[in-house]
Parts: C-alpha cells; sequence; structure tokens
C-alpha cells in the first residue's frame, strides 16, 4: 500500500534526519543517487557508504576521490563554498568493508551501530560483467544480497530496503515483459528448477578440481556462461542478477502473515548519461550502446552488429535515480501504514521501450549528423572522415562475413606458416587470438543487440501517475522519470553524445 499522494516536496522531506546505506556507491548510479540526496535535502542524517578498502582511511579517500570530490558534485560544492568539505564528513560515512562477506566485512561495533541508526538500504553493488566469473558473479550478485538482508533484519527502525537490478534478468524474451518477482527456483526453460544452493556447490567443486590462476578464471567464466544459458539465460550477468532477486524475496519476506521490512526492486533498462542534473552528459563507463558511438568517433569500425530498426530501451542515470528515491518513499513503512498492510515486493521496470521507444537509428543518425557537423581531429590535426557504416542484422550474416574476411585468409596464413616452419607462428597466434575474441563478444553480446522484448511499467506509471496528481510546488519537476517527454533526436545529439566524448573519450 503506497502513499495517497507523492510530490516533490514529500520524497525531499523524507530524507530529512534518515540514516542511507548504500552499496555500489562509486558506480554510475550510485553516484547520481548519493549527490541528489545530499543536493536536495542537506538535512539528511547519514549516508553509510560501503566501499571495498583494507582500512577505514583507505575506504573514507576512496569515497573522496571517487564520489565527492568528482565533478558531477559541482552543484552541492557550489552551494556550500568553502563548507562544502565540512558537510561531507558531516553526512558522509565511508565503511570499509564488502558485500561478499558475512556481516559485510564490518566490526562488530560497526555493524550494532548501522543496525540501531538505518532507516533505509540501497543495495546497488554487483558486478555487470556479462562474461565475468561465475565464482565472483555468485559472490557479488547472489550472497551479496544474502549478507545485505541479514543485515536488514537487524535493523529495528528500517523502513525500506530498496535493491536495484536489470529489467534483461527477466531474459531474452520477445512481447511484453511484465515486472513480476521471479519465483526462486524458477527458470526461463520449461521443466528446469534453479537451486542455488547447488550452483554455489558447484562453483566450489570447480574452485577445488582447477588450480588458481589462469586455468581458474577461464573455466568459471566459461562456467558461468554454461550455466546461464542452460537454464536460459544469455549471460552471466543477467542470470546471477536473477537468482540475486530469488533470494531476496525469500529471506526479506514473510510469505502469507505479513510482516517484514518492504521490498522495492527496481530494474532500469540500459542506463545512459544524465539528461538533466546535476551535470548533463555526464556518464562513467561504458554501455554496450556506446560502442557505436566511440567507432564512429574513432572511425575505426566499419561494421557493427544490430538492426536499426529494433528498439533500444534506454534511460537516462538521473530519471532511474528519480524513481528510486520516489519508490523509496511510496513504500517506506510508516506508522500510518504497519507492514502487515503493505504490498511485500514490489518490481518497476524504469526504461522506456513501452512509453517513448527509441529504435537504433535515431542513435545512428544522431551520431552521423553529430560527426559531420563537429568532426574529429586526428593526432596531427588532421579531419577524421566520417564514413558509413555497414549494419548486420542477424548473427549469421556477421559470421559469414568474418568467415570469408578473416577466418579462411587465416587459415591460408597457417598453411603458409606450416610451410616456412613457423615463420609466421607470431603472426597468426596473435591474429587468432583477435579472432576468436571478437567472435565471443558476439556470442555474448549478440542476444542483448537483438532483444525483441518491451518491458511493461505498469507499476512506474501509476507511481508517475500519484506524482503527477499531487504537482503543487515549484520543486514538481525535480523528481521526474517519465521517458515520454524526452526528444530522444536532441538527447543523443546534444548530451550523450558529447558526453560520451567528454567523459569516455577523455
Amino acid at each position: 500500500m503506497m502513499a495517497d499522494n507523492l510530490d516533490s516536496e514529500k520524497i525531499i522531506d523524507y530524507f530529512k534526519g534518515k540514516s542511507i546505506l548504500i552499496t555500489g556507491a562509486t558506480g554510475f548510479l550510485g553516484k547520481i543517487l548519493v549527490e541528489k540526496i545530499l543536493r536536495v535535502q542537506p538535512d539528511v542524517k547519514k549516508i553509510f557508504l560501503l566501499v571495498r578498502a583494507i582500512d577505514q582511511a583507505s575506504a573514507k579517500q576512496r569515497v573522496q576521490s571517487e564520489v565527492t570530490d568528482t565533478e558531477l558534485f559541482c552543484l552541492v560544492k557550489e552551494k556550500h563554498g568553502k563548507g562544502f568539505d565540512q558537510f561531507i564528513d558531516d553526512k558522509v560515512v565511508a565503511l570499509a568493508g564488502d558485500i561478499i562477506y558475512e556481516d559485510l566485512g564490518l566490526e562488530p561495533i560497526v555493524l550494532a551501530e548501522l543496525a540501531k541508526e538505518l532507516d533505509v538500504i540501497v543495495n546497488g553493488a554487483a558486478t555487470t560483467n556479462f562474461y565475468g566469473r561465475y565464482d565472483v558473479s555468485l559472490d557479488v550478485n547472489v550472497l551479496g544480497v544474502k549478507h545485505l538482508c541479514q543485515l536488514a533484519k537487524k535493523c529495528a527502525g528500517l523502513k525500506v530496503f530498496l535493491h536495484v537490478s536489470t529489467a534483461y534478468a527477466g531474459g531474452d524474451r520477445e512481447g511484453l515483459i511484465q515486472e513480476r518477482e521471479f519465483e526462486e527456483g524458477w527458470t526461463l526453460r520449461e521443466g528446469l528448477h534453479l537451486d542455488l544452493e547447488a550452483e554455489l556447490r558447484l562453483v566450489d567443486d570447480v574452485r577445488r578440481e582447477v588450480e588458481e590462476g589462469k586455468a581458474q578464471r577461464k573455466a568459471m567464466k566459461e562456467l558461468g556462461l554454461a550455466r546461464a544459458r542452460h537454464f536460459g539465460w544469455s549471460n552471466t550477468y543477467v542470470f546471477t542478477k536473477a537468482m540475486g532477486e530469488m533470494l531476496l524475496g525469500r529471506l526479506l519476506l514473510v510469505r502469507g502473515g505479513g510482516g517484514g521490512v518492504p521490498v522495492v526492486v527496481v530494474r532500469p533498462s540500459i542506463i545512459t548519461s544524465i539528461r538533466r542534473d546535476p551535470l548533463p552528459g555526464w556518464m562513467q563507463g561504458t554501455r554496450t550502446i556506446d560502442t557505436l558511438i566511440i567507432g564512429y568517433a574513432k572511425q575505426n569500425l566499419s561494421c557493427f552488429l544490430g538492426d536499426l530498426d529494433l528498439v533500444m530501451d534506454v534511460i537516462p542515470g538521473d530519471m532511474v535515480v528519480n524513481a528510486m528515491m520516489a519508490a523509496a518513499v511510496a513504500h517506506s513503512a510508516a506508522a500510518s501504514h504497519p507492514p502487515s498492510q503493505q504490498q511485500q515486493l514490489t518490481v518497476y521496470h524504469v526504461s522506456s521501450s513501452l512509453r517513448n521507444p527509441a529504435p537504433y537509428a535515431v542513435l545512428y543518425e544522431s551520431g552521423r549528423r553529430h560527426f559531420t557537423e563537429k568532426p574529429r581531429l586526428g593526432k596531427r590535426g588532421e579531419v577524421i572522415q566520417t564514413k558509413e557504416m555497414h549494419f548486420f542484422k542477424t548473427i549469421k550474416s556477421f559470421q559469414l562475413y568474418m568467415l570469408i574476411r578473416y577466418r579462411l585468409p587465416l587459415e591460408m596464413l597457417h598453411l603458409l606458416n606450416l610451410l616456412l616452419c613457423g615463420f609466421f607462428s607470431r603472426l597468426y597466434s596473435d591474429l587468432s587470438r583477435k579472432y576468436r575474441y571478437v567472435m565471443q563478444l558476439v556470442d555474448v553480446y549478440g542476444p542483448f543487440a537483438f532483444f525483441k522484448g518491451c518491458f511493461d511499467d505498469i507499476n512506474l506509471e501509476r507511481l508517475r501517475q500519484r506524482m503527477k496528481a499531487s504537482k503543487s510546488s515549484p520543486h514538481d519537476d525535480m523528481f521526474n522519470f517519465d521517458p515520454k517527454i524526452i526528444d530522444w533526436n536532441d538527447y543523443f545529439y546534444s548530451i550523450h553524445i558529447p558526453g560520451v566524448l567528454k567523459y569516455v573519450l577523455k
């Protein structure tokens, strides 16, 4: 059950005096969330940031260098001036720990303080590598959830637990994908049951059987992809994020009889650069779609895997954070809404494909227009000419191209190398490795590039309508998360592409 009305003033007021734990604060979304809370509600009590570090001093230094001292905090710095450092010291607490460990790797006294203080937990920590080690992905995306849930159960005053997942955790499906909770054991393949404990035991077996080092890394990467595909997911990242959600439902919810803390699962689609505030175009890391922009900028990409007519589901990072903050407030346990009356777990797709779809062609045309009007310059100051790019609409057509263009010449080089007693061994080995790497990328990212699903966002639309019905203050646009207001042509041309060039291709 959500509050009857929800507006910007109510969201801002909610965070006053609250203590919040945020994991993943050094990541793209985490930084935007920390900045937004500090900017709109300077009277927040404490924001605890869990970061990997050897000790408290190192944790504080990491938070300072990777979070609060970044360009993203320009408006907060402008607001507080010389008092900025003191403000951060008063409000932000760096914790040296890691969600992969029991008790988050924290000392008992720190854990006890958190249990007493916390009002809100936001889990934004994740390993997002599509082809990552299975053991590492399970540690962070699954066991990390377990350890945070254990802390949540100790927090007497906890009002809401917000978990950031991904819209693609629902699998590579066509049609309308609904905002539904994942039942434990559910898989994308009929007749199969997913046993989380069995997967953890399997990883332990491989750890024992394969010696640490390069062989174990390779084995763990291959195991993750194999297990994901066995159950119907396309890669290790989305598979383990789905498992994390299943565990969340089991550990934090008391089925049937009410009780427990309200749980919100936010599933964004592809998160892109900030659209509005505090810094339009700001971003961190490379998104899948940015490969196209970077290739265009450097003019070293003659072809690309993708269908320009397909919709790429993208959403700016600031809109995702706006939705997160609104959802946390809407579902927060309060005296007027005791836990037994609360809807216990709510899923939100923060996406655009249903309300305001953006086909890949929009990104491509925006890129072509941008680099034609503002061409990149080479090392010697020469203009890098913008060339047309060829798109392969199927994985098979790309594989055929690679066979004719690269694989067959490679085989000829291999024969020549044998005839010349290994004269071209180093060249052949290097080119073969690069070829295998490209084909592996296609194998892992291909399903993502040709995704044909559409994310339903009826739950988020209800939240949007609640916001619209309550518009009454000058701050009303501060928490906008409606994709319908976005002009994709203008966003990519004027904001996102310049952002990629400024913050990614420095």
